[in-house]
């Protein structure tokens, strides 16, 4: 049951976080300026915010799994991307905060996708 729980809770934080990122991205002006000192063109912003909005739809809708691996691959690529592009451009520390949480809970829902899908015993949903 705590896998189930730390699953649908990590995995909810995640499509939330992701969600509201893409939103902003598409209606706010401050990720349009971010994305210009970092350096990427604004296409990128709605490209960007298009694939977490889809991303978050695969995480938590009933697809089959190799759509849901694809999303969890792409959002720790982003995450990851986005700690080396803050630091590139000397960032203080606050700024690489956010997409560490996110890869942490991120892949927190990915381990305990796999066990709460895959339980390897009876005693993992304990």
């Amino acid at each position: 049951m705590r896998t189930k729980y730390l699953y649908w809770g990590s995995t909810s934080l995640v499509a939330l976080f992701m969600m509201v990122s893409a939103t902003l991205y598409f209606v706010a002006d401050g990720p349009a300026a971010a994305f210009k000192r970092l350096g990427f063109p604004d296409y990128f912003r709605i490209e960007l915010g298009i694939a977490k909005l889809a991303g978050a739809v695969v995480l938590v809708a009933p697809l089959p799994r190799a759509l849901k691996e694809w999303a969890y691959a792409g959002f720790a690529i982003s995450f990851v991307s986005a700690v080396i592009a803050h630091a590139a451009v000397g960032d203080p520390p606050s700024e690489l905060l956010p997409p560490g949480i996110a890869f942490a809970l991120l892949m927190t829902s990915y381990v305990t996708y796999h066990r709460y899908y895959r339980p390897e015993s009876p005693s993992d949903d304990a």
